[in-house]
């Protein structure tokens, strides 16, 4: 469905599951996602986009994870786990974190006292076709809550190390721990395959997001320490960023362990075969974002505070999207391909036909050469109003500069329509086969209602909208703006 869907002219929304309205202090998998859905599909939209799904740390950001694998255990809707494992209502849903925790537990010991073979050989057969991911990332996840979510490079030796016998022991005394963990993802990728099918079957394709790199505090980074670029210790020696440019003067020190391509050259790139894999079956198009890093990756001394002191260092990436094509076949890829991206990636990106990503809030900030205009654009691209980086299309006009309104007006003859109309329309007119529209632009929603802000680590991945913002009227300008642009 995906590749062929990226050979279409189409349209999307971009909403993270948690930015779903319910009960619960986020998102979940419940009726409302199944909504979420219907709306789509009945404003003949044909793709929805989301963020990662995995589980999230105290920043909640779901770029920083313990696990590029796993599910967000919150994600789960406790009603939903209840009627189909158990074929009975579970009296509504938790609203706090430790109420999550309890029903989560209490599901678990009821699970496992059921007598549905059926459901009993569906777990098992997740457990046996994941156990590649699945295990390492239960046992990490117990030695983590065994030593109070200190970071795995402050375990004790045996455990930084995973020495079996130690490992084995600590799994064996808390067995009970290490099964809920399993549970927990059984669950959550039970619900997410029933929902992502009935996505399919309104014709709606699901677009995933990959990061390149993984969080150094992560079973990912635990379980392959020889795939990355670590001491004898475990830290880190070199980190991702970017180097100095317009916007940083010093750089971005993002911080996440580089992998070590030699090893994973010669090995084949399991560890990389194997996260693509479980991408795409969780995902019908998979965006990997800082798709440049495939290419070449800024180095940064581990012990340099910024990016300032980095180099960059060619990664195989040729060599490993032609590993994905040869075992997977067509690559349902996306290729984030912003800021300053040279002669190298571009052909990366092409020689492979991965669509790149245009912003249109970048497009009036210079002259007519800017890539980022609609005149400018080629079909094999998805084009954003903005990102879940950017401020809302709203924000964003209040706040541009007079020289960038100018070119604003006179681009799209505004003011007129209120923002963002004009510029969602210029997304849904341009030649770029699939356009996609974040929920805060359809929505019309201001600064306050932006999904992250790039660089502070405060109130973001919060947003949420509620039911009664998605009016008729809405719905039903959208079906004609779908129609009208040709890409219903």
């Amino acid at each position: 469905m995906g590749s062929e869907l990226l050979q279409e002219r189409t349209s999307g929304i971009l909403l993270h599951l948690s930015s779903l309205p319910g009960p619960y202090e986020t998102g979940i998998i419940d009726n409302n996602a199944y909504r979420f859905v219907d709306f789509l599909h009945h404003c003949r939209f044909r793709v929805w986009q989301l963020l990662p799904l995995c589980p999230v740390t105290g920043d909640r950001s779901p770029y920083n994870s313990p696990s590029a694998f796993a599910g967000n255990p919150e994600f789960i809707s406790i009603h939903q786990l209840y009627r189909d494992f158990f074929q009975k209502d579970h009296v509504g849903e938790p609203t706090t974190p430790a109420e999550k925790k309890e029903s989560l537990k209490a599901a678990f010991n009821e699970f496992r006292s059921l007598q549905n073979e059926q459901l009993k050989g569906a777990y098992r057969e997740f457990v046996e076709s994941q156990r590649g991911w699945l295990e390492g990332f239960a046992l990490f996840t117990l030695i983590q809550n065994h030593f109070e979510q200190k970071h795995w490079n402050n375990w004790p030796m045996g455990f930084r190390e995973k020495e079996p016998r130690q490992c084995q022991a600590l799994r064996e005394k808390c067995q009970d721990q290490y099964d809920l963990i399993l549970f927990q993802q059984f669950a959550f990728f039970y619900q997410w395959q029933q929902l992502k099918a009935y996505a399919n079957s309104k014709g709606i394709a699901i677009i995933g997001d990959i990061p390149i790199f993984v969080s150094d505090n992560s079973s990912d980074v635990w379980s392959a320490q020889n795939e990355f670029k670590l001491d004898e210790h475990g830290f880190a020696t070199v980190v991702a960023g970017v180097p100095p440019d317009y916007f940083s003067a010093t750089g971005q020190r993002w911080g996440n362990p580089l992998y070590e391509w030699k090893t994973m050259k010669a090995n084949g790139f399991r560890w990389w075969l194997q996260r693509m894999s479980h991408a795409l079956e969780m995902y019908d198009i998979v965006r990997i974002d800082h798709f440049r890093g495939l290419a070449a990756s800024w180095e940064i001394p581990a012990h340099e505070s910024t990016a300032m002191n980095g180099k960059w260092v060619e990664t195989p990436g040729r060599e490993l999207l032609q590993t994905f094509a040869d075992k997977l076949g067509q690559l349902p890829i996306i290729a984030e391909d912003l800021g300053i991206i040279t002669e190298d990636v571009e052909a990366l990106r092409d020689d492979f036909g991965l669509p790149g990503m245009k912003i249109l809030q970048f497009a009036f900030d210079s002259d007519a050469q800017n890539p980022y205009l609609p005149h400018n654009h080629i079909e094999n691209c998805v084009l954003y109003t903005g990102t879940h980086d950017n401020d809302t299309t709203l924000g964003w006009a209040k706040s541009m500069p007079p020289a960038t309104r100018d070119r604003v007006n006179q681009y799209l003859a505004w003011p007129g329509e209120q923002m963002p109309w004009p510029l969602i329309k210029c997304a849904l007119s341009s030649v770029a086969r699939l356009a996609i529209l974040p929920m805060q632009d359809v929505l019309i929603l201001d600064s306050q209602h932006r999904m992250n802000t790039p660089g502070t680590t405060e109130g973001n991945w919060r947003w949420r909208f509620q039911w009664h913002q998605v009016s008729h009227d809405l719905s039903a300008y959208l079906t004609r703006l779908n129609e009208l642009y040709l890409r219903a």
